[in-house]
C-alpha cells in the first residue's frame, strides 16, 4: 500500500466493510495486530486510521476492550438507499461525479495528485482481490470529490456510494455482476488520472462520465446474462414436467 495519506486509506477500506455489513453495529473490530497485519502497515498507522475512523463516528475506541462499530452510517449522513435501485445510483453518479471530476481537475494540488496516483497503482496491484481492489475504486472516487474544494459536492458524492454500499438491490446486482465476471473497472480509471494530472476539465468530465457509462453497460449485460439463464431454466424445468424433453 502506498504510503500517502496512509491512515485515511486504512481508514476509507475499514468504513466500506462497516457500511457493507462486513462488521455489523456493536461488533468488536478486530485488533491493532490483526488490522496490521491485514492491511500491510504499521500500528501507528492503524490507530490513526481507528481514531479518524471514530471522529466519524463509525465506531467508539473503549480503552483496554477495543474498538467497536458504533454506527451503520455515518452522523449526518441522511441519504436513504432504500427503494433506489442500482441504475438510478449510477444515473445519478454520472451526473454528480461528471461535472465533480471537471471542477476536481481545475482545483487538485499536487498532494492530491499523488494520492490518486497511489491509489491507482493500489487498485492495479489487488488484481483479482476484488474486495480490496473496490475498497480502493471507492476511495479514488472520494478522493476526486474532496478535491472540488466544495463539501457539498463532495458530500453528495459520500452519500451516493453511501448509498451504494447500504443498498440490497445494489449488492444484489453486484453478485450477479460478479458471477458473470464483472468487477471493478480499473484501466477505465487511468484517462481519469491522467486528466485530472493534466487539470483538463473538459478531459476528466468526459473519462469520468466514460467510465461510468461502461459500468453501466456492464451491469445492463451480466442483468440480462442473468435473466436469460433464469428463463432458460423455467423453460426446461416445464419441459421436463410434460416429457417434451
Amino acid at each position: 500500500m502506498k504510503n500517502v495519506r496512509l491512515y485515511a486509506q486504512v481508514a476509507g477500506q475499514i468504513a466500506g466493510q462497516i457500511l457493507s455489513g462486513h462488521y455489523p453495529l456493536g461488533t468488536r473490530l478486530p485488533s491493532e495486530r490483526e488490522l496490521s497485519e491485514s492491511f500491510e502497515v504499521s500500528r501507528p498507522t492503524i490507530r490513526e486510521a481507528l481514531i479518524a475512523l471514530e471522529v466519524d463516528g463509525l465506531v467508539e475506541i473503549r480503552m483496554g476492550s477495543g474498538v467497536y462499530v458504533s454506527a451503520k452510517t455515518p452522523p449526518g449522513g441522511k441519504f436513504s438507499a432504500i427503494g433506489v435501485g442500482p441504475f438510478e445510483l449510477l444515473e445519478a453518479r454520472r451526473a454528480i461525479e461528471g461535472e465533480a471530476c471537471a471542477i476536481a481537475a481545475a482545483r487538485v494540488d499536487d498532494e492530491d495528485i499523488a494520492e490518486l496516483r497511489a491509489l491507482f497503482d493500489n487498485m492495479v496491484a489487488a488484481g483479482d482481490d476484488v474486495p480490496r481492489a473496490e475498497a480502493f475504486d471507492h476511495q479514488f472516487h472520494i478522493c476526486i470529490a474532496r478535491a472540488t474544494r466544495n463539501s457539498a459536492i463532495s458530500g453528495a458524492v459520500e452519500a451516493l456510494w453511501q448509498a451504494r454500499l447500504c443498498s440490497p438491490q445494489e449488492k444484489a446486482m453486484s453478485e450477479k455482476a460478479h458471477r458473470a465476471g464483472v468487477g471493478p473497472r480499473i484501466d477505465e480509471h487511468r484517462p481519469i488520472f491522467e486528466a485530472l494530472a493534466a487539470r483538463d476539465p473538459d478531459r476528466a468530465r468526459v473519462a469520468m462520465r466514460s467510465h461510468l457509462d461502461k459500468v453501466l453497460s456492464a451491469l445492463v449485460e451480466a442483468t440480462e446474462v442473468q435473466e436469460t439463464a433464469e428463463f432458460d431454466a423455467r423453460v426446461t424445468a416445464r419441459r421436463q414436467r410434460f416429457g417434451l424433453l
